[in-house]
């Protein structure tokens, strides 16, 4: 496996998490403090975020496909982009798993469940 598959999933992971945490906060600025501007904001990081997702989502299939992760784990990474905080510590699990992969320059001899 290519270094450059983590990178892209690892800087797809941090954006997407960054801008679903914006989100988050403008949704409570928006309708919990009814904040002026927050909804533009909103609007814009919305936007954003649902489109940098999908690139998020092709970047991690590849890293899972890649990986030969079991279906589970791949669901699992796929949907951390949706959950506030959860690509945070999603990424730096997977990071840690296909690190040594990375390393080798090979294949997972077996996939782990």
């Amino acid at each position: 496996m290519k270094k450059s598959v983590l990178t892209r999933y690892r800087t797809m992971a941090y954006v997407t998490g960054v801008l679903l945490v914006l989100l988050c906060l403008g949704m409570i600025g928006k309708y919990a403090l009814d904040l002026s501007g927050a909804d533009g904001f909103t609007k814009v990081v919305s936007i954003a975020h649902g489109w940098l997702y999908i690139v998020y989502l092709v970047f991690a299939f590849q890293l899972g496909s890649q990986a030969k992760f079991p279906v589970g784990r791949q669901v699992w990474v796929l949907l951390a982009g949706t959950v506030p905080t959860a690509a945070f510590f999603v990424e730096r699990k997977v990071s840690r798993e296909v690190e040594p992969l990375v390393a080798a320059g090979g294949e997972p001899a077996v996939a782990e469940a």
